[in-house]
């Protein structure tokens, strides 16, 4: 293990995290509103760190091995939750604990959107802004931004790139050079971004709001500047903007990158996960609408519409935005609306949960072994796109989702032994597992009421869900650190 250039890298790294603190501070210093002392305290203080943990090795220029790029990831995320939750704890407004300053910056940063803040209207517009910001740097991933970066400061990335992008199309690079890979996700990544806020203030959100929407939105993070989330505006217009720009988040970006590269919107109807993707969506909604509707939640057809569909997107993609109270609809659409969040978004797209990829493989070797009752000797490739799959892949799947459920099961009874009841746990861990956010029970609206013990698990479960957990256990195994 090569620590002295991981330490190099971990400062580096700090160093430029400190900049992150720019932005709301000069925000906080424009509107007056009391956080530019807690903002250039952390600027100061992370600056520094990073500057004390660089100088001693600035001059080791090693190239990392893939399991360096395995530690500086891990290390990374959990540094970075600790330096974003400062702004958090300094604050006057709001008064946070350690324990919710660090829940709120991890949940900012993978993106999953659970919080324990109430009256987020009346925040400062600076902590406003910078729970927004923390989503968007989140979304895309800090290390495939300091891939693009670190080169020029003389460091390779594609060991990082390899430890932080998940799924089993992982190796498939959009061009020759990864700084250049890169770069091309993030050009999408923020032509999205811009597309959401012009669109966002279009329809009738004023400049900041959209500004703040929009990086939650293409992050698929849910934080948002009010406490009624998207409902605040009333508006079928901004939900309908933020459906389209929910769905377009949840696809493999990979994906965007082709179709955008070949001018051919049909490239994406020749991809097997996004096939699926759009499917599972429409099912889910479809469902939801009519129950709303048949059962009586709404009266008016279009009501149950516009909110099913909604619901349906956020929750499905693992964005986490409500216009209702979706967990005291009636009936099983609650826990069917969290289970869709299992699935989540598309592989290389800024969605949690397991990804589509990974429930279409399951689901294929599924029927496969179906078949292999009836044909014990027949040869059945499991194929994606009329590709066979490399039995390598599908044993990847088949661990990952083995090893998902054993981390649920046991962060679970965890929390059931903090005290917490079966439906709040249940939901609370397949939220932050997921990334997705709100879930049900006592956690339905915010995080704020429960114990200091299950803020911690669930502040695991977000990172594990945001690293695809094989990235952090992998770091447990014995046969990772034997030389």
């Amino acid at each position: 293990m090569r620590f002295r250039s991981i330490q190099r890298i971990l400062g580096l790294l700090l160093m430029v995290s400190s900049a992150t603190m720019l932005p709301p501070l000069l925000l906080a210093l424009w509107f007056g509103d009391g956080s530019a002392g807690a903002f250039s305290t952390a600027l100061i203080s992370v600056l520094v760190a990073g500057a004390l943990f660089w100088l001693p090795v600035r001059d080791q220029r090693r190239e990392l091995r893939v399991r360096d790029g395995f530690v500086v990831v891990a290390l990374f995320w959990t540094v970075l939750a600790l330096v974003g939750a400062l702004p958090f704890a300094l604050a006057e407004q709001p008064n946070m604990s350690f324990t919710d300053a660090m829940f709120e910056s991890m949940s900012g940063l993978t993106t999953t959107g659970a919080t324990v803040i109430t009256g987020i209207d009346h925040l400062p517009k600076s902590i406003q802004f910078y729970r927004q910001e923390l989503q968007w740097l989140g979304g895309m991933g800090i290390i495939v931004l300091a891939v693009a970066v670190l080169p020029m400061l003389g460091i390779g990335g594609m060991q990082l790139y390899r430890a932080e992008t998940p799924g089993p199309m992982k190796d498939n690079k959009l061009t020759p050079r990864i700084t250049e890979t890169a770069k091309a996700l993030w050009y999408i990544y923020l032509g999205l971004t811009v597309s959401c806020a012009g669109a966002y203030w279009f329809v009738g959100m004023d400049v900041f709001d959209a500004i703040a929407h929009s990086f939650s939105t293409v992050a698929i993070g849910g934080f948002s500047t009010h406490d009624l989330s998207i409902g605040y505006f009333q508006s079928e217009a901004v939900e309908m903007v933020a459906v389209v720009f929910m769905l377009l988040a949840g696809v493999n970006f990979s994906l965007h990158f082709v179709a955008w590269r070949s001018v051919n919107p049909l490239t994406y109807f020749r991809d097997s996960e996004f096939k699926a993707y759009i499917t599972v969506l429409a099912f889910a909604a479809a469902v939801t609408v009519a129950y709303l509707y048949l059962s009586g939640t709404f009266d008016e057809f279009g009501d149950a519409l516009h909110h099913g569909v909604f619901q349906a997107v956020s929750i499905g993609t693992t964005t986490g935005f409500t216009t209702a109270a979706y967990f005291h609809w009636p009936g099983f659409l609650p826990v069917m609306l969290l289970f869709t969040s299992f699935i989540g978004g598309c592989a290389g797209s800024t969605g949690g949960g397991m990804k589509v990829i990974r429930f279409l493989l399951l689901f294929k070797q599924g029927m496969r072994e179906i078949s292999r009752l009836v044909h014990p000797n027949a040869q059945i490739p499991v194929k994606i796109g009329n590709k066979p799959m490399p039995e390598r892949v599908i044993e990847a799947v088949w661990g990952f989702f083995a090893i998902y459920v054993v981390c649920f099961t046991v962060m679970m009874l965890v929390l059931l032994a903090t005290g917490l009841d079966q439906v709040t746990a249940f939901s609370a861990v397949a939220a932050c597992l997921n990334n997705l956010g709100p879930g049900l029970g006592e956690v339905g609206f915010h995080y704020a009421d429960i114990n200091v013990t299950a803020k911690w698990v669930l502040s695991l479960a977000m990172v594990l869900g945001r690293l695809e957990i094989f990235t952090l256990l992998v770091l447990l195994s014995p046969a990772f650190w034997r030389r």
